[in-house]
């Protein structure tokens, strides 16, 4: 199976941890996988996007010109990707700051309210894992159990104490997935 997943949002959104997470878990399930950063020229608040791959197979580039799946975090991400996902493809929409709608009917497209999701929860810095758990749920591209694994590679000492509340964030990012909450096709 492959997997090729570009997330992009502002700095400051997690776009390069939830890359990360992703792929540490396919690392730990003994998968090939590429991480490919792009920055802005600014850290926080300039655009950032990440490429990653995850495949049974040795990957030829982390280079990817037509996602399979693209998660969007806001409006210039959702411009940007939008039109060279794959036919096929899934589009993952952060739906608490993107208020673009896709008008293709050749995607999957799935609206996750994050920031609501990581309020309720109590902690707004893990919107990116609800958004996250409704792709891995959708796609089983890597296990939650391995994310959550990866998790203690991507924080840092300070912020171990997160774990608990991102496996709640993913597990509700999934929930919304499987109760057909989000999907929708263009």
């Amino acid at each position: 199976m492959l997997h090729e997943i570009i997330i992009s949002g502002f700095g400051g959104q997690g776009v390069m941890s939830m890359g990360q997470l992703m792929a540490y878990a396919g690392m730990t399930e003994g998968r090939h996988v590429s991480w490919l950063p792009s920055y802005g020229p600014e850290q926080r608040g300039g655009t950032a996007n990440v490429s990653v791959v995850i495949s049974d197979q040795p990957i030829g580039s982390p280079v990817i010109q037509n996602p399979s799946v693209a998660i969007v975090l806001n409006n210039p991400s959702f411009e940007k990707f939008e039109p060279i996902v794959k036919k096929g493809g899934v589009l993952i929409v952060n739906k608490s700051i993107v208020d673009l709608k896709s008008q293709r009917n050749d995607i999957t497209v799935i609206e996750v309210p994050t920031a609501e999701i990581a309020s309720e929860i109590g902690r707004p810095r893990v919107a990116g894992s609800v958004i996250l758990g409704a792709f891995l749920q959708y796609s089983k591209a890597v296990s939650r159990e391995s994310i959550i694994e990866s998790l203690k590679n991507v924080l840092s000492e300070r912020k171990q104490h997160l774990i608990p509340a991102n496996e709640e964030a993913l597990k509700r990012g999934a929930a919304l997935v499987v109760n057909g909450n989000t999907k929708s096709t263009a």
